[in-house]
């Protein structure tokens, strides 16, 4: 069967109903008066019946604009969540903006955050390994009454500072104490394994990162919504040098270390005595999610007292 090509086609030998002269042998339509011309581009067998290379090419265009659909939906939806997250009330809650950031991001966050606390105010520790040793198995033993699996996971490192005394943990679990720590408590392992439950608190409520998320919002909107975090790493090391946990995050670590002292048999008095030896201590803390930069009110150490006199009883 022989096809009339495009050029040489007419009215008269249009396949559409609304052409004036439809004929039988179907063509396409060359007339620009034609209600049915964009449609008439492509030769059919039998009248008003498309081709299959018609219908396939229809199928795939349809087909694409379905894919870039998706993803276009997609994208929109981290951003809604994201946006949602960051601007309702006063950050309210954050928890649903954590809930759109990967764990994997809060390791990336620690180790960038690690390396810029290094340089500028740490040093290798000074204590033996042995010393080091038994502090670690002493907090370990404390977690050991927790039901398996009910623990966040997380890296005890020990540095000497030019901070003092000090104890601080970074998203993703890696909790730092310093040599000036354990000696204004004489190594009483009681002492330090409250503070260390204490630090433990702001790793299982993610306190670093909502701290993060809270200081730079709209980097983390648009980090989001494209994937890439670098833009967001970059900004770690001012903000948690610089800003401090919030008044809830505190009683939220607080609580968990009261919990984690009492299910281990231990007294939550010794992180009283903690707080009474920091307040002693003369110096500037410049590191702002370090313990000592935000030392205890009445308010604190009464909650350990209280916490400390119902166990008693």
């Amino acid at each position: 069967m022989h096809w009339r090509s495009r050029a040489t086609a007419s009215t008269s030998a249009c396949r559409w109903r609304r052409c004036a002269g439809r004929s039988a042998r179907a063509t396409a339509c060359a007339s620009p008066s034609c209600p049915a011309a964009p449609r008439c581009n492509v030769r059919t067998r039998r009248p008003g019946m498309p081709s299959r290379a018609h219908a396939a090419a229809v199928m795939a265009r349809w087909y694409a604009r379905s894919r870039a659909g998706a993803r276009c939906s997609r994208a929109w939806w981290r951003w809604s969540r994201c946006w949602r997250a960051c601007t309702s009330g006063a950050f309210r809650p954050r928890r649903a903006a954590l809930g759109v950031i990967p764990a994997s991001v809060d390791d990336a966050v620690g180790e960038v955050a690690l390396r810029s606390i290094d340089e500028e105010w740490m040093k290798p520790s000074a204590l033996d390994a042995a010393q080091q040793q038994r502090l670690r198995a002493a907090f370990e033993q404390v977690l050991a009454a927790q039901p398996p699996g009910s623990v966040p996971a997380h890296r005890l490192e020990f540095r000497k500072s030019r901070i003092g005394p000090n104890a601080f943990a970074l998203p993703g679990g890696t909790i730092v104490m310093t040599d000036e720590l354990v000696t204004l408590v004489d190594g009483d392992a009681a002492v330090i394994a409250g503070v260390l439950a204490h630090e433990l608190g702001h790793v299982r409520h993610r306190d670093g990162m909502r701290m993060l998320i809270q200081a730079s919002a709209v980097g983390v909107l648009a980090s989001v919504v494209v994937g890439d975090f670098n833009s967001l790493l970059a900004t770690v090391p001012v903000v948690l040098g610089q800003s401090a946990y919030s008044r809830d995050a505190e009683r939220r670590a607080d609580a968990e270390s009261v919990r984690l002292l009492r299910d281990a048999g231990l007294s939550p008095a010794v992180m009283v005595t903690f707080f009474e030896k920091i307040a002693k201590e003369q110096g500037e803390h410049r590191l702002g999610i370090a313990i000592a930069s935000h030392p205890a009110d009445e308010e604190r150490i009464r909650f350990f007292r209280e916490a400390a006199a119902q166990r008693q009883r």
